[in-house]
């Protein structure tokens, strides 16, 4: 028994010296379905890591991107391309499930760190990891538009600030479609701190 405590408190111990385990900043990655660790470092791709956006959400595990009108087409395109397969090309559900209402899969999914963990690692059923082929500042331009989709009640929606939940209004593609993405083209990807 106690050669069994001392074996894993060891691989723990060569994990963290490894630099296996999952903290930026002080923050704790963890896969959604096993809570192992995310190796965050070795598995991102290199570019995309050092933007104002992922570092604050390294720091705080807040997107910045979410709703900031100037970030959403590219996270609209990133959506589209990556993950409308199975999650509906306005978040309605397919194969996968939906994510433009109130209900998570994963009730972690309702942070934007819980999101993250969740796209950048996988989950079960057909999600497969997406940290290797997304960069960072991809997945936080693709949580902010996961947000922008919502179309329920936003008053339990734990990734909005109050003053994000006293300007929503539900998503309507036909609106973005006529004029909101347009504008929002013109507009920067600009963050406190860019």
């Amino acid at each position: 028994m106690k050669f069994g405590v001392l074996a894993a408190a060891f691989a723990v111990s060569a994990m963290i010296a490894g630099g296996k385990i999952a903290h930026a900043d002080g923050l704790d990655f963890r896969n959604t379905i096993t809570g192992d660790p995310l190796d965050i470092d070795s598995t991102s791709p290199k570019e995309g890591r050092d933007t104002p956006a992922v570092k604050k959400f390294m720091e705080t595990g807040v997107d910045t991107y979410v709703e900031v009108p100037g970030c959403l087409p590219k996270g609209e395109e990133i959506y589209l391309e990556s993950c409308s397969g199975c999650h509906g090309h306005i978040g309605e559900g397919k194969v996968g499930p939906g994510l433009n209402d109130s209900y998570w899969t994963y009730p972690k999914n309702g942070t934007d760190k819980g999101m993250f963990e969740t796209i950048f690692g996988g989950a079960a059923g057909m999600m497969g990891p997406h940290g290797q082929d997304l960069t960072l500042d991809d997945i936080m331009h693709v949580i902010a538009w996961i947000r922008h989709m919502q179309k329920d009640d936003v008053k339990d929606a734990e990734w909005f600030t109050p003053e994000q939940k006293k300007a929503f209004k539900p998503f309507n593609i036909e609106e973005w479609e006529k004029t909101g993405r347009a504008a929002a083209a013109k507009e920067q990807c600009k963050i406190s701190g860019n």
